[in-house]
């Protein structure tokens, strides 16, 4: 027992003694930053050797710095996010057994009305920063996020058979680049100018918002999960602007990058307050439902082609999914009572209106009747005076008539007469 404890006591006594020794050797005096060699023989040779390698230590030390330094640069661009930023903007999807209801919508996206115009401004980057479009084309030339076909019906498909080729894209939409320094074949990178992209023409998107009943929150949350920009280029013959979806982008891909670009939604006020992420998460944009996914994957267009039953088909969906919220909780005892109020309200003031146009009716009948009594006395009257005042006339020419049918002999019997007699007494 006494020899093993011998032998572990001058075990620890070594072990000490060695890191004390190698502390020693570490540790240099603050001046002495620089130690002269230990041989005189060779002491310009040692100097100069030991001072070239302790210089170009120092060099290679400081240019690894400096390229660190760069790459930390790199990291913290905005062009690059960690996965730990990732995961922090990620939103994710609740699980099949925490939902109870889920509707399916696709919606598209007008930039020229209303606080849509927030995602098309700035057409070109200037100091307000970058619109959606152009941040999405920076990101897919830097091979940084993935896209995914716009298949027929619109229905996109998140797999790896369905990627898209971005020099493949660039070239059918017409929009000019060359390989960046780096490009590889299995990544790929590209350049491109700001304006060969035309974000002016990118006038609409296409996303898919999903409508879901959380059974934990129980509330009904509307999340986008992916997004579509639309390019509207006039046709050759026609000349109008016609729409072409281009590709499909998962939302969560891009929501760390939007997170950085501000926008602002309202003209009278010009600060950016809300994130192009809020935009989407606070459900800020304005959109007309296209279609709701079904079972022969088919749009409301192509299922209500007539103009009034596509409307009412819109104004159906989106009243259910706003009231559905709504309908799930049993109202309280004070919601009943207001409720009851504003229907006795609204009947009453119904009831007021039809009395009202009944006593209005009423009384156009009165004024119509009593206009036309008027109008058939005055036209009586005029009938009866123009009556009249014909016979007048008629026993006015015929009097007048009459007279000088009558005076007309008993003038001419009257001179004949006189001139008989006249002669016949002369005669005598």
């Amino acid at each position: 027992m006494k020899s093993l404890r011998l032998i572990i006591a001058i075990l620890l006594i070594g072990f000490s003694a060695g890191a004390y020794a190698q502390d020693t050797k570490l540790q240099t005096p603050e001046g002495d930053k620089n130690p002269a060699p230990r041989s005189t023989s060779s002491s310009s040779g040692g100097v100069t050797r030991s001072g070239s390698s302790s210089s170009n230590s120092g060099n290679s030390g400081v240019s690894k710095r400096q390229s660190g330094n760069n790459k930390r640069g790199k990291k913290d661009d905005k062009s690059l996010v960690s996965d730990r930023q990732q995961s922090f903007y990620e939103v994710r999807e609740p699980s099949d057994a925490d939902l109870q209801w889920m509707k399916v919508i696709y919606r598209s996206i007008d930039l020229t009305k209303g606080k849509n115009a927030a995602l098309l401004y700035p057409e070109m980057p200037n100091e307000d920063g970058e619109n959606l479009y152009f941040i999405i084309m920076r990101l897919l030339s830097k091979n940084q996020i993935t896209a995914y076909e716009y298949l027929p019906g619109g229905t996109p498909v998140f797999t790896d058979e369905y990627k898209v080729k971005v020099n493949e894209t660039f070239d059918r939409f017409y929009i000019y680049y060359t390989e960046a320094k780096g490009s590889t074949a299995k990544n790929p990178l590209y350049d491109f100018e700001p304006a060969d992209i035309r974000s002016n023409e990118v006038l609409s998107y296409y996303i898919l918002e999903k409508w879901e009943f959380d059974t934990r929150s129980n509330r009904m949350n509307a999340r986008v999960e992916a997004l579509c920009p639309v390019m509207h280029q006039a046709d050759e013959f026609s000349g109008i602007a016609q729409p072409y979806p281009m590709f499909w982008v998962k939302l969560n891909d891009i929501r760390p990058y939007l997170a950085q670009q501000y926008i602002f939604t309202d003209d009278d006020n010009n600060l950016a307050r809300y994130s192009i992420d809020d935009f989407f998460k606070l459900n800020m944009y304005e959109g007309e439902i296209i279609k709701t996914k079904n079972l022969r994957n088919l749009s409301l267009k192509e299922m209500f082609p007539e103009e009034v039953a596509y409307k009412n088909a819109q104004d159906s969906i989106e009243q259910r999914l706003r009231s559905f919220n709504q309908d799930l909780w049993v109202p309280s005892l004070e919601v009943l009572q207001a409720r009851a109020e504003a229907e006795e309200k609204a009947r009453e003031a119904a009831e007021a209106e039809v009395t009202e146009g009944e006593e209005g009716s009423e009384e156009v009948a009165e004024g119509e009747a009593a206009a036309t009594e008027e109008k058939v006395t005055r036209t009586t009257k005029r009938g009866s005076k123009s009556k009249t005042q014909n016979t007048k006339k008629e026993t006015k020419s015929k009097s007048k008539k009459t007279k000088i049918k009558e005076r007309k002999p008993k003038t001419q019997t009257q001179t004949v007469n006189t001139g008989v007699r006249s002669v016949r007494n002369r005669k005598k």
